[in-house]
């Protein structure tokens, strides 16, 4: 496979330059990483952002998190989704990747799978629902990322690998990084909490990396009918087995139906 070159910090100085054109949203990242915020502050912030804060919204409405019509103000479900949910929603939509636009193919069909998938897994990993969905959620930035510093050559790499660690290492082969670990660089230049780097730098292998590397398993499993299995035991760090497999696909299935329904993705 052909080596390219990647300027991540280039990357990142793109990713900088987004933050004055979606200020609200900025602000959102900001304030969610801040000890001191409240639900109010940030619903406050939200509230200026109509696109944003009827994501919350719908979100804290949907089945996903069992309160259908029940949640009447922002404040409250931004108590509902949790702050991490709050602020990967507005991460999507300041990394510019909210308009379907300039995107690999099928990337936010991969990425609902993703946070409904590790949504659904988190409690047997010791994650909670909410961030283990944050985290699902804004894995594949760094697909994303790659495909705008090198369309065509990271379109051949996505024709020509299966999704998880088979493609993990394409990457890492051709542009000295893996997709996820790419993500890990953006978040942290947006200070998210550590444990969410952590999970994505630890992709490859490691306890940290585990509900990661599952959730691509299970959703590769899920959109690719030909995907080439990789044991569960060995991708979850021995969490999980091939016996558990059908009952969490369901699962995973219907939470997909209701995270796209709730995300207007």
């Amino acid at each position: 496979m052909n080596h390219t070159v990647l300027d991540v910090d280039a990357v990142l100085d793109g990713l900088d330059q987004l933050s004055s054109q979606r200020p609200v949203a900025a602000q959102v990242v900001s304030t969610s990483n801040s000890d001191s915020a409240g639900a109010a502050e940030l619903a406050a912030i939200l509230g200026a952002d109509m696109a944003l804060a009827a994501r919350v919204m719908k979100l804290a409405n949907s089945a996903y998190f069992g309160l259908s019509g029940r949640v009447t103000s922002l404040q409250l479900a931004v108590t509902v989704v949790g702050f991490n949910t709050v602020r990967s929603v507005a991460t999507v939509a300041l990394a510019g990747i909210d308009d379907g636009q300039h995107l690999p193919d099928d990337f936010w069909t991969t990425s609902v799978h993703l946070a409904a998938a590790a949504g659904a897994l988190g409690p047997r990993f010791q994650v909670t629902t909410a961030d283990a969905l944050s985290l699902g959620l804004l894995a594949q930035l760094g697909a994303a990322l790659l495909h705008q510093a090198d369309a065509d050559g990271y379109a051949d790499l996505l024709a020509t690998t299966g999704l998880g660690v088979e493609r993990f290492r394409a990457e890492a082969d051709r542009y000295g990084i893996c997709s996820p670990q790419l993500t890990a660089e953006a978040l942290t230049q947006w200070h998210f909490p550590a444990g969410m780097v952590d999970a994505l730098r630890a992709v490859h292998s490691g306890a940290d990396g585990a509900l990661l590397r599952t959730s691509y398993e299970m959703t590769a499993r899920l959109l690719y009918p030909h995907h080439r299995r990789v044991a569960l035991d060995r991708v979850s760090d021995g969490v999980m087995s091939e016996a558990q497999a059908p009952a969490r696909l369901m699962a995973i299935r219907s939470d997909v139906l209701q995270l796209q329904a709730a995300l207007g993705l």
